[in-house]
């Protein structure tokens, strides 16, 4: 049961990346560092609703 999330920038707010997960054995929110093109450096995502 995997589904689509959207991985928001907490800096920016941007909505730069969509990625896949799974519900059953992961049930929190996701938190990835990515990179951000407009601040060109590597930052926290977090899954948005």
């Amino acid at each position: 049961m995997r589904v689509k999330v959207i991985l928001e920038c907490t800096e920016t707010g941007d909505r730069n990346y969509i990625t896949t997960k799974n519900k059953q054995k992961h049930p929190e929110r996701l938190e990835l560092k990515k990179y951000s093109p407009k601040l060109r450096r590597y930052t926290l995502h977090r899954e948005t609703k």
